[in-house]
């Protein structure tokens, strides 16, 4: 059976397609996994780690009205961390997060286990939330496994 980093390795070879990862939250953890698998440099170009808010917007290019209005945990700010990891790594497709691993940073708007996927290709940008439940370890490990998981189920939906 196959393990999720390289059934991605395969479905990106298989689309054509190269992808890069911006985060936050997890602080590597992503890129880590799909970086054990030998041959993903075929298909994954890099990962920028993102922690603070500075680097989103001076990197990434994330708008600092976004991050005041919606602040670094949000739907919007993931798709933008996602659009702007896409330009900036030049690749097919990004994928990004950003969230609360605790155990402090909770608000009382925004508890700790609360994450948010971003994920741009083409000029498409979707974003999705999370709710996790753990210890901070549990939860950067779950968070970087959803984001495998909707890798994989996105290049799985595409044609061809």
């Amino acid at each position: 059976m196959l393990h999720i980093e390289e059934a991605i390795l395969g479905l990106l070879h298989s689309h054509g397609l190269t992808v890069g990862v911006v985060e936050s939250a997890t602080g590597g953890l992503i890129s880590h996994r799909l970086t054990n698998v030998p041959g993903i440099s075929d298909g994954y170009k890099g990962g920028i780690t993102a922690y603070a808010n500075e680097t989103k917007i001076n990197v990434l290019g994330v708008a600092a009205a976004t991050l005041e209005r919606h602040g670094a945990v949000s739907m919007e700010v993931a798709a933008e961390m996602a659009a702007g990891g896409q330009r900036i790594l030049k690749v097919d497709i990004c994928l990004s997060d950003t969230g609360i691993a605790g155990p402090g940073g909770a608000t009382p708007a925004k508890s700790v286990g609360l994450f948010y996927l971003g994920l741009a290709h083409g000029k498409h940008v979707l974003s999705r939330q999370y709710i996790f439940t753990g210890s901070r370890e549990e939860i950067k490990t779950a968070a970087a496994e959803a984001g495998l998981v909707w890798l994989r189920e996105y290049l799985m939906g595409l044609p061809g």
